[in-house]
């Protein structure tokens, strides 16, 4: 006999389900049966078909258009602490196979079986969100497993996301386990870096373009750089550790740009790293007036779509910031133009650089086409999970024949 209460969907609603799909939809629900006010926020249930076939054990979010998320494809499951240390024991191994250095997006939601949670590691500290009213109420049960599996120093829970703030869940950053200092260390791709956990973006640090900074980078020996949106300094100080001659960083955030200062010091490179402080497009347009020109520049903004419904405006948004960028690049020079969006399709992406190459009258060659690394794995059935692009585009040299 089966323990979990059973949520029953409609007749054919079960067909995203079997083909490997993780959310099950409110206006899938077979309400006269499994009527949906009778649930909590994480109380565990069977997904069943119409027939009464058990397809999965899930938790609920019956207030939410995703009214329940699945927890394993086993009947009569819940997540409990042996559950959590299984998936945080299979994140562990992959990202193990793939960073020697101890900092990775660890959990990665429903890529990783643990729908609703992140979790980044920086060494001997975890940062997690639970950014789902179900996913909060398995704080005790995740925390428990972390601390069986990573013996971790500390724990901190950034419980203060845009989607929680939407959920109407409350907002707050709190130490869950042991201490975690206001700022922490990490590595990425050699180059050292200190993260603003508790006070910062996010979890502190993106670890999602790891290898797009590695790229780029490695392109930025002896020339000159613009690192737009840069935050602490992920792109614009691991382009000056690979030699480049300059670079300057943007951003509209004052302590943000302390840390990139911070952070060029750490790695001795602080005299080839300048700050701007205002919004993006403001200072771009004046060093295009003041005649200033980059070799390599990279765009790398917060999403501009945050919902499907904003698509067209997000779209032309990213064309404007691109002429802006190409306006300040100089022949034979690299754009990065990258964008987390999950709503915007890469193709659109690639479109916004084109209209905005056509609109500056350059031309530009796409030579790769990056996403995010294997500590963000993306789950074949659930496109959601791919949200991260970063098109490297080099601008065609000055026409000999025509220049001068």
């Amino acid at each position: 006999m089966l323990n979990n209460p059973e949520l029953r969907l409609r007749q054919g609603a079960d067909r995203r389900l079997r083909h490997g799909h993780c959310w099950i939809y409110s206006n899938e629900i077979d309400t006269r049966h499994s009527p949906l006010g009778q649930f909590e926020p994480g109380d565990p249930v069977n997904v069943t078909a119409a027939s009464g076939e058990v397809l999965a054990s899930a938790y609920m979010e019956p207030n939410s258009l995703i009214c329940a998320r699945v927890v394993t494809r086993a009947p009569d499951r819940q997540f409990d602490v042996d559950h959590a240390a299984g998936r945080i024991r299979a994140a562990l191994d992959l990202r193990e196979r793939y960073y020697s250095d101890g900092c990775y997006r660890l959990l990665y939601g429903d890529s990783d079986g643990v729908s609703g949670i992140v979790a980044d590691r920086y060494g001997n500290y975890l940062v997690v969100q639970l950014n789902t009213a179900g996913a909060e109420q398995y704080r005790d049960v995740l925390v428990e497993a972390l601390v069986a599996e990573l013996a971790p120093a500390g724990i901190l829970l950034r419980a203060d996301s845009r989607s929680r703030q939407e959920q109407g869940l409350e907002s707050r950053v709190e130490v869950v386990y042991g201490e975690v200092p206001d700022t922490l260390e990490l590595f990425e791709n050699g180059v050292k870096f200190l993260a603003p956990a508790q006070r910062g973006q996010k979890t502190g640090w993106f670890y999602d373009h790891r290898e797009n900074r590695a790229r780029f980078s490695g392109q930025c020996r002896e020339r000159r750089v613009l690192d737009v949106y840069s935050y602490i300094g992920g792109w614009g100080v691991q382009a000056a550790a690979a030699g480049a001659r300059e670079v300057h960083c943007i951003d509209n955030s004052a302590p943000a740009l302390e840390m990139v200062a911070e952070n060029a010091a750490l790695n001795q490179v602080g005299d080839r790293v300048t700050v701007h402080a205002g919004r993006a497009d403001h200072v771009m347009r004046e060093l295009a007036d003041a005649g200033e020109r980059f070799d390599a520049i990279v765009l790398d903004p917060p999403a501009f779509i945050q919902r499907k419904r904003d698509l067209g405006k997000g779209r032309k948004a990213y064309r404007r910031i691109n002429e802006l960028g190409l306006a300040l690049l100089a022949p034979g020079g690299l754009l990065v133009s990258a964008s987390c969006s999950m709503h915007l399709p890469e193709q659109d992406l690639v479109t916004a650089v084109s209209q905005a190459a056509t609109r500056s009258a350059c031309s530009l060659r796409l030579t790769h086409q990056g996403g995010q690394g294997a500590d963000h794995p993306v789950h074949p059935a659930i496109p959601e999970t791919r949200y991260l692009k970063a098109l490297f585009c080099e601008r065609e040299p000055a026409d000999p024949m025509t220049a001068g």
